[in-house]
């Protein structure tokens, strides 16, 4: 699908068709948006800007020659964007192409950041009225909703925490919870990382309108905020992954300490019966029902003054 938003009459309109660029004059064109485009769409694109359009692998690359470059008439730049799941996040990667005034967007999956400013677009026509000031606009929508992820992870951090706190059933599955956490934490603070050497790579550049370098560092601002954010955040997980496997220990050396005072108990009773149990005659001990009563008192008496020595070293 391919979305081209263009100035006409003050307002900002919106086209559907590729057939449209032999009708809509350049200068007038602020964005065209290209969600899973068509070969014809792409090819149309290319061919009104003058210029190549990175196809997906090439844009995935992980190396800042791939991730940003630019020649004398065009920027490209490449960066993810994460996608919030019910368990873990994906990442979608978005390239943008900045040729005189128009941006190009290339991307495969819907995004919360280009559908808001695509109304903000039609609301708002005079404040985009270039492809610069939309790009600016796409990256401080994906910051904004960077921040409001770091906020949810750090407020699940906080329920973790309060469940320790209350001493609820640790178990291997509150563990997994907690690595799951930490790896969420990771991947954003990398998307973040990866905004910042764009937006780093795009403040050198000559193309770039010099204007707009405030905004640039405002926005390099709030992601060393982020970065700051997450890696606080990231210790928080640690501090608290470590404090679950100390409980799990105690709790493991609690049990082992019961069943080695349990045996220590039962030695001396089961020493008095493995003697008193020889197939041996005593002449002062006899067969009589005292006997067998002799026996279990010894075997009583001996487990008392074990459980004393303990009880009264505080062993237990």
């Amino acid at each position: 699908m391919i979305e081209i938003f263009y100035k006409k009459d003050g307002q900002m309109m919106v086209s559907q068709s590729e057939t449209d660029f032999a009708t809509i004059p350049y200068d007038d064109i602020v964005w065209i948006d290209l969600f899973s485009p068509s070969g014809e769409e792409k090819r149309a694109t290319e061919s009104y800007l003058g210029t190549t359009i990175q196809n997906r692998a090439q844009a995935e690359e992980i190396e800042i020659s791939s991730r940003f470059s630019e020649t004398e008439k065009a920027i490209f730049a490449n960066t993810s964007f994460l996608i919030p799941g019910p368990d873990e996040y994906t990442e979608e990667t978005v390239s943008f192409i900045l040729t005189d005034n128009i941006l190009t967007t290339l991307r495969e999956s819907p995004l919360r950041s280009f559908t808001d400013l695509q109304r903000r677009l039609i609301a708002f026509p005079k404040i985009y009225h270039s492809g610069h000031i939309v790009f600016l606009g796409i990256l401080e929508q994906r910051i904004d909703l960077d921040a409001d992820m770091v906020e949810l992870v750090s407020k699940e951090i906080n329920q973790y925490n309060r469940k320790v706190s209350v001493g609820e059933d640790i178990s291997e599955e509150f563990l997994i919870d907690i690595n799951l956490l930490q790896e969420n934490t990771m991947l954003i603070r990398e998307n973040i990382i990866d905004k910042q050497r764009v937006i780093s790579s795009i403040l050198k550049s000559s193309n770039y309108p010099k204007e707009y370098q405030s905004r640039l560092n405002v926005l390099l601002k709030d992601i060393s905020s982020l970065i700051n954010h997450t890696d606080f955040g990231f210790e928080r997980l640690e501090y608290l992954q470590n404090t679950v496997l100390g409980i799990i220990n105690l709790d493991q050396n609690k049990i082992m300490k019961v069943f080695t005072l349990v045996s220590l108990m039962l030695m001396p009773p089961t020493l008095i019966a493995s003697f008193f149990g020889m197939n041996v005659s005593f002449g002062w001990f006899g067969t009589s029902a005292w006997s067998w009563i002799l026996a279990l008192v010894l075997m009583v008496i001996s487990t008392l003054v074990v459980f004393w020595v303990f009880k009264s070293r505080k062993m237990f």
